[in-house]
């Protein structure tokens, strides 16, 4: 009696509330694997219990390579595109050797922006869900020193922060560091670049001389090779990179002149089919300025960029992950290891200056095997630019063409509609639809890592009092060489400000003025404060000061393209 009443060895499944199944087309980024699964890992039930719950159903490549031989405490220096797993590759079998009944630090893993430490420490929790007893940390920068100060009182097994932090709690003898046996470094390369190497190096020291370090990046600098030779055994190399770029990721680039930018933005996000979208800028001046004109143009927009608050930036990076807005402008902030599944756009609005930053951008797409789009918006100056990162990546950016078919982007499983505009816009006659679109319905948000659910497009907030927008146009005309798109209609060069006829006889002159407006042909022409050198102009039937604010002397033409 008592054997039949005994249940089967695979009971511990039943209980398993997996999120649906994700039926999203993959590339072999992450398909082509030996077919091994988790089960023959031999990892130990509470975390195949976290990892089936958390929607993972067969291992990646990188995941087959690297975790069988980080369970056996060897060093592993890994490379692997962005998007394919490398965060679970280091995390599983790190969860798999946590003891939670000694109550002391066990692991480190080191991450170089604060974004990806609340990410990864997510990651942990999520998997290690029914590990009893596990407590991981994060650290950052930013925050509160006394309240890290009173977290490490209570037992810590997992500590996951950025560099400065923990050298910081570790030289202070608030973390004690001397049993922690596992070093992981994410996003190696940016750990080893001049301004952490120095900071790296201290936290080793603090460490035993018996320990494992786990190197995970999709690039690596040439100072690897001393770093590995100095801090590393023998390591495991694991080397996934037969091409930089992922699969499932189209690339385009468009020409257009410096003021015609937000124009061309305005017009992708009428034509693509966006479920979500980060827009990159270079420099955080002109993220809040972007955002401040997508913004203006109805459509719903976050920013974050170094320069926020800590807690500004946890707030809006929490917001957009959950789908509360649909587009994201950021500077190079978020382009390392940020993993939002609903995002299936990339835009450089700004065009990078290096490779490695272009991979890493354009890597917030396609992730884990899905498909992706990223768009550049390129000057006449970013030419070079373009051609070097080209050779550089071994990779192919085309010109943009009229129509992106959306099968390129856009999974057959996912019902999306275009990024409806804040108002109904008129259309010309041979690009006018058969029918009117069908307002987007609202999905759920996207989960934590990984997403199982098929990405939903989800409809921007309503706003109380829509800005128009002019009329739509075909992508502007592009070329494999540079060259100059086609003009803007005329009256969109302006931001048009406080406005009436100056006191005193007026001179006739063109309507524009203010910053931002035509430049003066003769005296006649008015400048208005603010807009071109040389102060206060004359006459005009409209002047004063360029800016947010509409004229008081007469109707404000529409807000269309002006430079960010």
């Amino acid at each position: 009696m008592a054997s039949t009443s005994a249940p089967p060895a695979d009971d511990w499944r039943a209980g398993l509330v997996a999120p649906p199944k994700d039926h999203r087309p993959q590339t072999e980024d992450v398909t082509n694997t030996r077919g091994s699964t988790f089960d023959e890992l031999g990892l130990r039930r509470e975390l195949l219990m976290g990892i089936y719950t958390a929607g993972f159903e067969k291992p990646s490549p990188i995941q087959e390579e690297a975790i069988p031989m980080a369970l056996t405490g060897r060093d592993i220096l890994a490379r692997a595109k962005n998007g394919t797993g490398k965060t679970a590759s280091f995390i599983i079998p790190t969860l798999n050797r946590i003891n939670t009944s000694l109550n002391h630090i066990q692991a480190i893993l080191l991450v170089p922006t604060r974004e990806l430490a609340l990410q990864t420490a997510q990651v942990c929790k999520t998997l290690g869900g029914h590990i009893p007893g596990l407590q991981v940390m994060v650290t950052t920068g930013g925050t509160v020193l006394r309240d890290d100060i009173l977290r490490l009182q209570e037992p810590v097994h997992i500590l996951v922060g950025t560099p400065g932090r923990i050298l910081d709690l570790g030289s202070k003898g608030i973390a004690d560091l001397r049993k922690c046996g596992i070093f992981v470094m994410d996003e190696a390369d940016k750990l080893l670049s001049e301004e952490f190497t120095p900071v790296i190096e201290q936290v080793l020291a603090l460490l035993p001389q018996e320990r494992q370090v786990m190197l995970f990046s999709a690039t690596f600098p040439w100072n690897v090779k001393d770093f590995s030779d100095r801090h590393m055994v023998q390591p495991h190399e694991i080397n996934l990179m037969e091409e930089l770029t992922l699969k499932g990721v189209t690339q385009y680039y468009a020409y257009v002149e410096e003021r015609q930018k937000v124009h061309c933005l305005n017009t992708l996000f009428s034509k693509l089919q966006i479920n979500q979208s980060i827009i990159f800028c270079n420099s955080t001046n002109r993220v809040e300025l972007l955002a401040k004109k997508i913004t203006e143009l109805g459509y719903s927009c976050f920013y974050s960029h170094a320069k926020m608050l800590q807690a500004h930036r946890n707030r809006v990076f929490h917001d957009f992950r959950n789908g509360m807005t649909r587009n994201l402008v950021c500077s190079d902030l978020l382009t390392r290891g940020i993993d939002i599944q609903a995002v299936n756009v990339v835009i450089n609005f700004d065009f990078p200056r290096t490779a490695e930053s272009y991979l890493h951008r354009i890597g917030r797409s396609g992730r884990f095997g899905h498909l992706g789009l990223a768009i550049s918006l390129l000057t006449i100056e970013d030419r070079h630019n373009l051609y070097r990162i080209e050779s550089e990546l071994g990779t192919e950016i085309a010109p943009i063409p009229a129509v992106i078919d959306p099968v390129l982007y856009v999974s057959p499983a996912v019902d999306a509609e275009p990024s409806p505009p804040p108002r109904k816009a008129v259309l010309p006659p041979s690009s006018a639809p058969s029918q009117a679109p069908r307002p987007t319905p609202r999905a759920a948000p996207p989960q934590q890592y990984p997403v199982s659910t098929s990405a939903q497009a989800q409809a921007p907030p309503q706003l109380a009092q829509p800005i128009a927008t002019p009329p739509e146009s075909s992508f502007p005309a592009v070329s494999a060489a540079p060259g100059l798109p086609q003009q803007v209609p005329d009256g969109s060069n302006g931001v048009h400000g406080q406005g009436g006829q100056r006191r005193g006889q007026p001179r006739q002159g063109p309507p524009n003025g203010g910053r931002g407006g035509q430049p003066p042909q003769s005296q006649s022409q008015m400048q208005g404060r603010g807009g071109q050198p040389g102060g206060r102009g004359r006459g005009g039937p409209r002047g004063g000061r360029g800016g947010g604010s509409q004229g008081q002397g007469g109707p404000r033409p529409p807000r269309t393209d002006v430079a960010a």
